[in-house]
């Protein structure tokens, strides 16, 4: 079973005057965003920056003696996926039975469910899809005893033949799920031990990205101290016994310390088969600040990404036009809320261009003050050259929520030319 790919009017930034047309053929049409071929706003990747930041971070996890498990939720585009399983991703990486459907749909054989596995509808889906297709490798999270005992309820229920796997998840007080000490673990362990016809432990899971000091250096000693716990499970699960026959798979890393992660991990195992598996989404389209400034830090911090030559690039931006200037020092543009990233930092302006012309960069004394649902208030200083009808080029801080805003995104070359399309499914 396919996912659709075809696009046409009924889409945000596809042209009114254009008829239905596959991603694959958007290429063909010789559309180019800056002779306004494409109406505004609209949401556009360089392949360029595509391509580099895939090949670097399987360069990092290569150099790490690690694999890698890319967090779809940030992109839910099948043509994504499937570029980082071809540059080397050893699975895919979801948070939802919803994005679960998705991946299945396209065919994605090994996906780590980065979530608990809770309800009867989602557990009967994953166990069907299981018996439908042997080669289907699928891995979840428990952290206790009543989500595996509902899990082995419905697994005996089905009885598929084979057991669920799962990951014993950490986590630690005032956190996000996840077991907070290794007594509560010691009980989880025993209800799958109890439930062992129908559930198989397989490894240790946590995230570490969510937790933070009141300095770096005390969110870096935190960090240290959660993905210490997770290795002390590992190596007790290890010495009493508690995995199946097989590799044992040790897991966590978001977009901000995969580094820390993969420096903490290496070596666990104490002579068990281990597979350290880093799990971010961010890097592939990277952003204009939050992950700009995270990644900065992280090459300063980490010999291993500076080996990985250089540094991921922004490949993700949001163009519109300048709609009114009413009065000096302002322009509004045709974007807002419901066009760009607006959670963690307003959008950063970066390029401009006039319609037909060539692209220049925004040079410092632009901002994005403010955003309404369909306007972006941009602050210009005395000298600038904008006029009403520019083309204006935004970076975003956040590609997860500019994604979910858009079911359709060209992909470009570095002119502008539309060289294809991707389609997202939130």
């Amino acid at each position: 079973m396919g996912l659709p790919t075809q696009v046409d009017a009924c889409f945000k930034g596809f042209p009114s005057g254009a008829g239905p047309c596959d991603l694959a053929d958007l290429g063909a049409t010789g559309w180019n965003v800056l002779a306004e071929d494409v109406p505004f706003p609209v949401c556009l990747l360089r392949t360029s920056a595509i391509e580099h930041n895939s090949l670097w971070m399987q360069r990092f996890v290569d150099l790490a003696g690690a694999s890698f498990s890319p967090h779809g939720k940030t992109t839910m585009s099948p043509q994504l996926f499937q570029r980082q399983l071809d540059d080397g991703a050893w699975g895919m990486t979801v948070a939802t039975v919803d994005h679960l459907k998705i991946y299945r749909a396209h065919g994605i054989g090994r996906i780590l469910m980065a979530n608990q596995l809770i309800g009867r509808q989602a557990i009967t889906y994953v166990l069907d899809e299981l018996a439908r297709d042997p080669s289907f490798d699928f891995y979840c999270l428990v952290d206790s005893v009543a989500g595996v005992e509902a899990l082995a309820e419905v697994a005996r229920d089905k009885d598929i033949g084979r057991p669920v796997q799962v990951l014993l998840e950490g986590g630690y007080p005032g956190g996000r799920t996840g077991c907070r000490d290794v007594e509560a673990a010691r009980e989880v362990i025993a209800a799958i031990q109890a439930a062992a016809a129908f559930i198989s432990l397989r490894g240790v899971e946590g995230y570490e990205g969510v937790i933070h000091g009141k300095t770096e250096a005390e969110t870096h000693e935190k960090i240290g101290t959660f993905l210490g716990f997770l290795v002390g499970l590992l190596d007790e699960g290890v010495s009493r016994d508690w995995f199946a026959p097989g590799e044992i798979l040790l897991t966590a890393g978001g977009s901000a310390y995969y580094d820390l992660v993969a420096g903490k991990f290496a070596g666990a195992g104490q002579g068990r088969e281990v597979r350290v598996v880093l799990r971010g989404g961010c890097y592939l389209t990277h952003d204009s600040k939050q992950y700009a400034v995270l990644d900065q830090r992280l090459r300063e911090r980490s010999a291993l990404a500076q080996q990985a030559g250089p540094g991921l690039k922004p490949a993700l931006e949001v163009w519109s036009a300048v709609q009114s200037m009413p009065e000096p020092g302002l322009a509004l543009l045709t974007m807002g809320k419901r066009d760009v990233s607006h959670d963690i930092h307003l959008p950063v302006p970066r390029f401009w261009a006039r319609p037909g012309g060539s692209v220049a960069e925004i040079p410092a004394g632009y901002e994005i003050t403010g955003l309404n649902d369909q306007h972006a208030y941009l602050k210009l200083p005395a000298d600038s050259p904008l006029r009403i009808g520019d083309l204006v080029g935004c970076g975003v801080s956040h590609p997860c929520t500019t994604f979910d805003k858009w079911q359709l995104l060209y992909l470009v070359d570095d002119v502008y030319r539309v060289t294809g399309g991707i389609r997202t499914f939130f």
